[in-house]
């Protein structure tokens, strides 16, 4: 085979190999949102937009704009994304980590669209972590990652051994409640709902001054309310009682002495 021209790459080196699609659809549409980030570099002041995002939105503090802002970048994203519910929203990495600890999506074990937590001195404890990226691919014994506020003042790719890696949150083992819906009636329709159980004991009232208890209600007519029921019959019960005083009294008042 004739030796390759000096100053001429092959087409394999020449090829940027795009990183294999997800089946998880969280962690595609996770990395979807980043990857168009790349580049973006952190203003004069350390003033980045997924600080003033972070402020504005979720911390309501304005001195987030200038924070560290690696771990607002993911939360920026999850948003972005429409998957904060499962990535969380943070600006503490060691917090964030505790977060997925405890939803029992924290693991040893990486996989694209994870959020890998690193300490820069090896340490292998949630306490000690100092940094947060999202996993793109697993080559062999190397993460390729997305991260912010690297090198200074970048977001870039990364490629990262796993000594200074302490572990990963995985965004598709968060379980999320579903909200039960909720049927509100329209207020027209309680409102007629109200008058058709009071009009047949309106009516029946009316029907029946002055007639004994027993044709209070018939039994075509709707089941009255129990508290318009008791003040029906204690006034019968009280006009009978008043009847029955006056019969014995006379119909006279007595004063006392």
């Amino acid at each position: 085979m004739p030796p390759r021209p000096a100053g001429r790459s092959s087409c394999l080196e020449a090829r940027h190999e795009e990183p294999p699609i997800s089946t998880d659809p969280i962690a595609r549409q996770l990395l979807d949102a980043v990857r168009p980030e790349l580049g973006y570099r952190e203003r004069a002041g350390k003033h980045t937009k997924f600080g003033e995002w972070y402020a504005d939105n979720v911390a309501k503090d304005p001195d987030f704009k200038a924070a560290p802002w690696c771990d607002m970048f993911v939360s920026w994203a999850a948003d972005r994304a429409g998957v904060q519910d499962h990535v969380g929203e943070f600006a503490l990495t060691t917090r964030h980590a505790k977060w997925f600890e405890k939803h029992h999506a924290w693991s040893d074990n990486p996989e694209p669209g994870a959020v890998v937590f690193f300490a820069w001195s090896g340490s292998k404890k949630i306490r000690d972590i100092d940094h947060v990226g999202i996993v793109e691919k697993v080559v062999g014994r190397k993460v390729h990652t997305i991260e912010g506020n690297v090198d200074g003042v970048w977001l870039k790719r990364k490629v990262r051994d796993t000594s200074k890696i302490v572990g990963y949150g995985l965004p598709r083992k968060v379980k999320v409640a579903q909200k039960a819906p909720v049927t509100i009636q329209p207020a027209a329709a309680v409102n007629a709902s109200v008058q058709s159980a009071g009009a047949p004991a309106t009516r029946n009232m009316a029907a029946t001054q002055g007639k004994a208890l027993d044709v209070v209600w018939s039994p075509g007519d709707a089941v009255l309310p129990a508290g318009l029921l008791f003040a029906v019959v204690s006034t019968a019960v009280t006009g009978i009682r008043v009847k029955a005083a006056a019969a014995t009294s006379g119909g006279r008042h007595r004063k006392r002495g």
